[in-house]
């Protein structure tokens, strides 16, 4: 029903036109792991605030699944690419947070997403970095 998506949608809009700033800072790359470091103040609070969501969301439906709204939904396929970069740049989570992480990359899809990238020939990231 309209009432039970408009949370749903609310934060999945969120996610498709906010966290400039995480974005510019952590690029998506599924193979990279790098050693925790301080954060800028600007996606720190980009990080909080992605933390919120997850939390809030995972509070008022744990009942239900182990996904932002219980079952998988569109949602969760938003925040995925997100869980990535947690994991690739060594952001902290704990509690409901670290715990929807984890649901999110034990998924198949997201096993077999990380498996083919690992696979795949390293582009160079920069015009610099081409020899």
């Amino acid at each position: 029903d309209r009432v039970a998506r408009a949370p749903a949608r609310a934060i999945s809009a969120e996610m498709h036109s906010g966290f400039a700033a995480l974005r510019n800072a952590m690029p998506l790359n599924c193979r990279k792991r790098v050693a925790p470091t301080a954060l800028r103040d600007d996606v720190s609070r980009d990080v909080l605030r992605i933390g919120s969501i997850w939390r809030n969301a995972r509070a008022r439906n744990a009942d239900a699944g182990p996904f932002l709204f219980g079952k998988f939904s569109i949602a969760d396929a938003m925040y995925a690419p997100i869980a990535l970069r947690f994991l690739s740049y060594s952001i902290a989570l704990a509690g409901a947070e670290q715990a929807y992480a984890q649901n999110l990359l034990a998924l198949p899809a997201m096993q077999e997403w990380t498996a083919e990238a690992a696979t795949e020939g390293i582009a160079p990231l920069h015009e610099q970095d081409v020899a």
